[in-house]
């Protein structure tokens, strides 16, 4: 008999739907202080969860990042919560997509939607070895999956009248010029960090393949929309269509997290909390927002768009939806603490 650790929970060579029945009733009821007995979360991992900043931009390097993230994703797990994953894919699909495009002369450029298609399936691949690697440490047997995703998006959608998406590495001004007159990108600073190239981002209005997600809920930890879902016109006879546009991974997640009934959306990010005033001398590090103070704080523009803009956007919405649910922004590496209502900035109703 293994031991699963944080809670000392005994592990059995039992099927997967009986060793959840089992986690439950094992598992001590969690006081009010910690968030009280929510089980379902949807966890959205923000960039810093897939590559280090000053870290190569190898599928190795990106590896190493993703196993310790999956540390992480792996105690929460252990504590008896229920979890499916959504992930960004901005820097990867930039780059296969700058891949594609350097090689059009020997082989076919792919096009947008099809380069978000890859970019999931590699990410996914690592989250997979990454997490079912950290629960097999813990005596935990549980499936990992990767699920490719479409999610449909509107084909009238105002995004795709004003890109706003950043995708692709950081540049410098004189670099972003360079590539706005040479290859007819629209690029834009990104929240102080550099420039980037932008794209679409319209509102993900459906998940195609919802179903497959509940169906595996039970039994497996599923990675879906990853980078946002790949965005798909539905036509009247009921087929898909590809379009060059990402969907914002967090509105993704909450809409996954609406679609499952989740109890908490966890949006992970590289920061412990929201602030107001961010990188001025009043800057004020934010514990809880209720939905009427978060919809102010966004009417004032404290949120810079592509970075905490829709980390708190897809917040309200979730809460908006679920008056009796929370949603969490916080780091990574006070994600546990966060579950505990230890750190995190919390979104509520009221």
């Amino acid at each position: 008999m293994g031991v699963c650790r944080v809670y000392n929970l005994p592990i059995t060579s039992i099927s997967n739907s009986d060793h959840r029945k089992e986690r439950r009733a094992h598992a001590p009821r969690l006081s009010p202080q910690r968030m009280s007995n929510a089980r379902k979360v949807v966890i959205a991992l923000g960039g810093n969860a897939l590559q280090e900043p000053g870290s190569p931009a190898t599928a190795e390097a990106q590896l190493e990042v993703v196993k310790n993230t999956c540390e992480h994703l792996a105690e929460i797990s252990c504590r008896g919560y229920e979890i499916a994953i959504a992930h960004g894919n901005g820097p990867q699909v930039g780059r296969i997509l700058l891949a594609s495009e350097t090689a059009r002369d020997v082989t076919p450029a792919m096009p947008f939607d099809v380069c978000g298609a890859m970019s999931q399936g590699y990410i996914g691949y690592h989250i997979q070895q990454g997490l079912k690697y950290a629960l097999n440490k813990r005596n935990k047997n549980i499936p990992v999956v990767s699920l490719v995703t479409q999610v449909v998006v509107e084909k009238n959608d105002p995004a795709f009248q004003n890109p706003t998406k950043p995708i692709g590495p950081f540049y410098s001004e004189e670099e972003a010029k360079k590539l706005m007159e040479e290859k007819g990108y629209i690029m834009k600073e990104d929240a102080g960090r550099g420039w980037r190239r932008v794209v679409a981002s319209p509102i993900p209005r459906k998940i195609v393949e919802l179903d497959s997600v509940k169906r595996l809920w039970d039994t497996t930890i599923v990675i879906t929309v990853g980078g946002g879902g790949i965005p798909v016109i539905e036509h009247f006879d009921g087929t898909f269509e590809g379009v060059a546009a990402v969907i914002d991974k967090d509105l993704a997640a909450e809409r996954l997290a609406e679609d499952v009934n989740a109890d908490i959306l966890l949006i992970l990010t590289e920061v412990e909390k929201v602030a107001i005033n961010f990188n001025k001398p009043d800057q004020k590090d934010l514990d809880h927002m209720t939905l009427i103070e978060a919809a102010q704080y966004v009417d004032e523009g404290q949120f810079a768009p592509g970075s905490m803009l829709p980390k708190v956007e897809a917040a309200i919405r979730f809460v908006r939806a679920n008056p009796s649910k929370r949603a969490i922004i916080t780091s990574l590496y006070k994600a546990v603490e966060a579950l505990d209502g230890k750190a995190g900035t919390h979104v509520t109703f009221n």
